[in-house]
């Protein structure tokens, strides 16, 4: 952990914000942590709690609430961007109404924007001006909040265009319980963590049919078979796709309780609706919208995506769960090592 203390601006004050915030806290550094919601902030400075998110955990001293965007970024650089894809754009809007000086903005979320089908960082670098940019960096990895914010080990990966930007976002976080790994591939990174909410809210699905392991290994391995084949059209590394930010990433948001994809497609097996499904959670779902963007991306790029298609139909087409999975399972017969083979020639081909 560098012996550098700084101040951070995090905006986002859900539970990843939140646990964030937490690490940075325990790492010495000046935490301004951003909510529009008052009655949220003044419970965090008056209680040092956010009961919403992260029930019956003590936020660190070192951690302040601030409702006013403008004095959260009064004086620093550094901002931790935490709050759902559909919001970045506003959030950052908001920003340069007022900000004067060049940020480095690290964004810590999950997705891909539907219709436009830009990634964070794209989205970032579209809307804040040029003169405003300073760096644009990426953390990602098999990270729940939950466990973050009870110090249990965790493991990411921070990426950027400008590794020595992203050297200092690994300084800034790193300790004996989060440990930051660096990745030069950020379209592998960004595409890895926000595919594998798709492939989460199917393995919600099938756990919600009552099926087993059997069909949950199948839905992951092949879930990252589609992750790796259009991130690899897009221009990622494959070898990412084994690490923290695929398979990594996936494992975690496919087999776990606090997964809002898992959970959302658990009770979509079990016969709710998306609009119930949504209404019920009372948290953003990136996977839906993400099923979205995927599947605009997967025609752009002509490439294979049976499970999101599947996925697609069953949120946006009212197909019947059992019915996708009956699809999913008559399809052609294929072999698995030309398929993966397909995939790293990708990787070469002019």
């Amino acid at each position: 952990m560098s012996g550098v203390k700084e101040k951070v601006a995090v905006l986002g004050a859900g539970s990843w914000g939140t646990a964030l915030a937490m690490v940075l806290a325990d790492n010495g550094h000046e935490v301004r942590l951003w909510g529009h919601k008052k009655e949220l902030i003044d419970e965090i400075n008056k209680t040092h709690m956010n009961h919403k998110y992260l029930p019956n955990i003590s936020l660190p001293e070192g951690i302040k609430g601030f409702d006013s965007l403008q004095d959260a970024l009064k004086d620093l650089d550094l901002i931790i961007l935490a709050v759902p894809t559909k919001a970045i754009r506003e959030v950052l809007k908001n920003i340069i109404e007022f900000q004067k000086e060049p940020l480095t903005i690290v964004h810590v979320s999950k997705g891909i924007e539907p219709d436009s089908l830009l990634r964070i960082t794209e989205m970032i670098a579209h809307e804040v001006p040029k003169k405003l940019q300073k760096d644009i960096v990426v953390l990602s990895g098999p990270s729940h909040a939950e466990e973050v914010s009870l110090r249990h080990p965790t493991t990411v990966t921070v990426t950027s265009s400008n590794m020595e930007a992203a050297n200092r976002i690994q300084d800034l976080f790193m300790n004996q319980n989060f440990r930051v790994y660096t990745n030069a591939d950020v379209i592998g990174v960004e595409i890895g963590g926000a595919l594998k909410n798709i492939i989460a809210l199917a393995a919600g699905i099938s756990d919600g049919l009552g099926y087993g392991d059997n069909a949950k290994a199948a839905l992951i391995t092949r879930g990252l078979a589609e992750i790796a084949r259009l991130g690899v059209k897009m221009g990622a590394n494959p070898l990412t796709f084994s690490g923290l930010t695929g398979i990594g990433d996936l494992i975690v948001t496919c087999t776990s309780v606090h997964s809002r994809n898992w959970r959302a497609g658990n009770m979509l097996g079990k016969g709710k609706t998306l609009q119930e499904v949504l209404e019920s959670m009372g948290m953003v779902v990136e996977g839906v919208r993400t099923t979205k963007a995927a599947y605009q991306l997967a025609k752009e790029y002509n490439v294979s995506m049976p499970i999101t298609e599947a996925l697609y139909n069953v949120l946006f087409n009212g197909d019947k769960p059992k019915e996708a999975v009956d699809r999913l399972m008559g399809r052609l017969k294929t072999n698995e090592m030309e398929d993966l083979t397909d995939i790293l020639e990708d990787q070469f081909r002019e």
